[in-house]
């Protein structure tokens, strides 16, 4: 019998004329995985810029005290999980519904101060800055002006630190967010629908929101510089019915409209399909529209990735990369290198091949892989023919 496999000389031959052609649609869905690839600190103290779950949860759990750390710790037991999405969702169950009765020493209104502690925890964490040295939101950054597209790339994240905005500025690269103004910049959604600012306007869509959002006093989500209490949606699972609101629905409602554009291609770094909204509008618009297409690159190998690889089974115009194999056309099969594309490929096959294993589902390694992509000005014809699928 003989055993089906995936090449990735194949596969990267065709992505890389893909990602470097002026005329298609391209999409970034960055997901927290990306700050955790980028380390910081001395040699004997490397950690991730901005920590992972576990990480925050860890974190947010020393930083609390007394009535607070008691409650937090007897909600993670009684989860069975010291998971913060999970303990923050119950606390601001709890927040909501039970008044003046207490549940493992708190409230209702203790239980809202938790909530807020929690959140500022959070806040202070994510609120770092880039390495002053090159890193991978430049490399993003510096792809995306490498070229001159005849359609804006679209850059969708989970989450809500500010290193993309941050990687812009740095290079003066002009953006689109979808507020408007300097000192207390409003929401525009008008402008959101119409997507009609000039192609070298990169379009930033917070999903999840952002550590600069507030709320005014009239309710209404603003961009500060970050001093106020930000309105972003902070990891817990009452995310879907915050992302049902404006700014949040505008925000998710660009995602499907980019993904049924006809010929649009979305690539996802750091996202493990984990979040179930998410995976949901992605699984939903690969269905309504065959013209489009996600590639997954994943960090783990496939046994690891079975978010991804379920959703990759079930739709064809969603490739998922994993370390080992990959999920390609439905068909899920081990990595096997074959004969180079072309003479001098073994160098490119060096930026996403390492040690036996595919490596782009680092963000660090797929930074460096677009950025070392070039501007693709020499993609003939040809090449544009054969490179429309994945």
């Amino acid at each position: 019998m003989v055993e089906t496999v995936h090449n990735p000389d194949q596969y990267m031959y065709d992505f890389r004329h893909l990602i470097t052609h002026s005329r298609k649609k391209i999409g970034i869905l960055i997901g927290a995985g990306a700050p955790v690839s980028i380390n910081v600190g001395s040699d004997e103290n490397r950690k991730p810029l901005i920590p992972d779950i576990k990480g925050l949860t860890e974190i947010v759990e020393s930083k609390l005290k007394a009535e607070n750390k008691m409650a937090f710790d007897a909600l993670a037991a009684e989860l069975g999980d010291k998971n913060i999405e999970l303990i923050l969702s119950r606390v601001r169950a709890l927040a909501g519904v039970i008044g003046t009765t207490k549940i493992h020493g708190l409230d209702g209104p203790g239980y809202e101060e938790l909530s807020i502690n929690i959140c500022q925890v959070i806040k202070d964490v994510v609120s770092k800055g880039l390495p002053e040295k090159e890193n991978p939101y430049s490399h993003l950054i510096s792809w995306v002006n490498g070229i001159n597209r005849d359609y804006a790339v679209e850059l969708f994240t989970t989450n809500y630190d500010l290193l993309l905005e941050e990687a812009m500025e740095r290079s003066r690269t002009p953006y689109f967010d979808g507020f408007t103004g300097a000192k207390s910049a409003f929401f525009d959604p008008s402008t959101i629908s119409s997507n009609d600012l000039p192609s070298r306007w990169i379009r930033l869509w917070k999903l999840h929101g952002s550590i600069n959002w507030s709320r005014n006093v009239k309710g209404e989500v603003i961009r500060l510089q970050g001093q106020e209490d930000g309105s972003m949606v902070y990891p817990s699972h009452i995310k879907y019915d915050q992302t049902q609101a404006a700014p949040f629905s505008s925000m998710f409602d660009r995602l499907k409209c980019f993904l049924l554009e006809p010929d649009s291609l979305l690539i996802t770094t750091g996202f493990s399909f984990a979040d179930a909204h998410i995976t949901a509008k992605l699984d939903e618009c690969l269905s309504e529209n065959p013209s489009s297409a996600v590639v997954a690159l994943q960090f783990q190998s496939l046994a690891n990735e079975s978010s991804a690889v379920e959703v990759g089974l079930r739709r064809p115009n969603l490739s998922v990369y994993c370390r080992d194999g990959a999920v390609i056309n439905g068909v899920k099969a081990k990595w096997k290198i074959g004969e180079l594309p072309s003479k001098n490929w073994s160098v490119i096959r060096d930026e996403y091949w390492s040690k036996s294993e595919f490596i782009l589902g680092d963000y660090v390694s797929l930074a460096r892989f677009l950025a070392g992509s070039g501007g693709g000005k020499s993609v003939s014809l040809s090449q544009e023919d054969e490179s429309d699928e994945l």
